[in-house]
């Protein structure tokens, strides 16, 4: 059996890649439109906000970049959580969000299912959305050029959002600008 060698040597210090639109799209089926979705990590011109935005909901973008960060900032009213966050700080961000204690949905590596911490939040309660493909992010600032060959597979992890605890769905890549 081959080594993951992309695994391995992929740059942990790369830590802001943006999610194309064609990965937002399999989530949005399972957000209720009457909820005001938080999404801690973007920037107004994320796919989040601005697909969310298209198909009718409430959002509230917070980055850190704008002085808002997740660990101190909290929008005064907000219902569910999605997002891309940064990968390296999963642990912290999972702190975070179980201690909100309502639904999110965030992008992580699928291996994150495995760690001791990890396990202490993922025994409340955690549901995923993963899929055939990986995902090919984004460059910082660019929604037109995709990082080729990602390294890991990525899911939504989720808690009290999805009608099943797993749910495989097939992506659908596609370039925005072509619709």
């Amino acid at each position: 059996m081959g080594l993951n060698t992309g695994y391995l040597t992929s740059s942990r210090e790369e830590n802001e890649l943006y999610t194309p639109y064609y990965a937002v799209d399999p989530i949005i089926k399972y957000l209720p439109k009457d909820k005001v979705i938080w999404c801690p990590f973007d920037k107004e011109w994320s796919a989040f906000s601005v697909l969310l935005k298209e198909y009718g909901y409430e959002v509230i973008t917070s980055h850190i970049n704008e002085g808002k960060d997740f660990f101190t900032y909290e929008p005064e009213k907000w219902d569910i959580i999605v997002s891309n966050p940064p990968f390296s700080i999963k642990d912290k961000i999972l702190k975070r969000l179980y201690s909100f204690n309502k639904s999110f949905a965030v992008l992580l590596p699928l291996n994150s299912l495995q760690g001791k911490t990890r396990y202490e939040y993922f025994k409340q309660g955690v549901q995923l959305l993963t899929f055939d493909a990986r995902i090919n992010f984004h460059k910082q600032d660019s929604m037109d050029v995709t990082v080729k060959g990602s390294p890991f597979a990525t899911a939504y992890f989720c808690r009290d959002l999805l009608p099943k605890d797993l749910i495989v769905e097939k992506l659908e890549p596609y370039n925005r600008r072509l619709q």
